[in-house]
């Protein structure tokens, strides 16, 4: 089943690193205010996605990105438009 890691950013510059093997589900939850972190955003919009084969493979990938808690690596990421970080 394919899976996917996205990024939502807001406009005063926050960032949240998800994934999930069901985009859309996921996009609806956030608006529903279902996460607390995008709950506290200031209108998140979706600025990044990449697919992977399994969910645990963007589990691994979303989590090395968090772990890298460096904002300007997150901005070069959606600039660039993919991800480099092996899962």
């Amino acid at each position: 089943m394919k899976a996917f890691v996205y990024i939502l950013k807001d406009n005063e510059g926050v960032f949240y690193v998800g994934s999930t093997n069901n985009l859309n589900r996921r996009m609806r939850q956030h608006s529903l205010g279902h996460t607390q972190t995008t709950r506290k955003m200031k209108s998140p919009a979706l600025v990044f996605v990449q697919e992977y084969e399994t969910l645990q493979i963007a589990r691994r990938v979303e989590s090395k990105i968090k772990k890298l808690k460096r904002k300007d690596y997150v901005e070069k990421m959606v600039r660039d438009g993919y991800l480099k970080i092996e899962p």
